[in-house]
């Protein structure tokens, strides 16, 4: 199945939903096998329930929960992106998930867009450049990892400084 032949729902909805939780849980799975310290920030979902962040579902025209992704304010203009995550079993999803966080970045006036990943996490990280982001010097708040990876983006009309 090609990455764009896939037909989601995506839409901001509460990050403590049984659905949520289950994504969030697997994806939480998933984030052990890179070896994720123990020190590693934890999701909070009040951290996506202030006016310039959200907590996304993608869903099947069925309504099954297939994917997520947060939103939360770095900076005044810079928005941070985390906990995006897929179904294995559903091929282009993420590209659903990440163009509707930064279709609602941009219209909560974010002007860029910040997220990081483990370096062992190669999926992902071709995930990101596929979709125009860029490497960074220093991720947001590493917490002293040195395997974690930042990338940037600006969001259409702003260049990248």
């Amino acid at each position: 199945m090609r990455e764009s032949s896939v037909i989601v729902v995506v839409r901001r909805e509460d990050p403590c939903t049984l659905d949520a939780r289950a994504l969030l849980d697997e994806l939480s799975a998933l984030t052990a096998l890179y070896g994720a310290p123990a020190a590693s920030p934890r999701f909070h979902g009040k951290d996506v329930q202030t006016a310039r962040s959200a907590f996304v579902v993608a869903r099947t025209t069925d309504g099954d929960a297939i994917g997520c992704g947060a939103l939360s304010r770095y900076s005044f203009e810079v928005a941070e992106f985390s906990r995006i995550y897929r179904r294995p079993e559903w091929p282009g999803a993420g590209s659903g998930i990440l163009r509707f966080l930064e279709s609602q970045a941009a219209g909560m006036g974010y002007r860029r867009i910040v997220l990081q990943t483990r370096q062992e996490n190669r999926r992902a990280i071709a995930f990101y450049l596929r979709h125009g982001y860029e490497w960074i010097e220093r991720p947001c708040e590493a917490g002293g990892t040195s395997d974690v990876r930042g990338f940037r983006k600006a969001l259409a009309g702003e260049k990248t400084i």
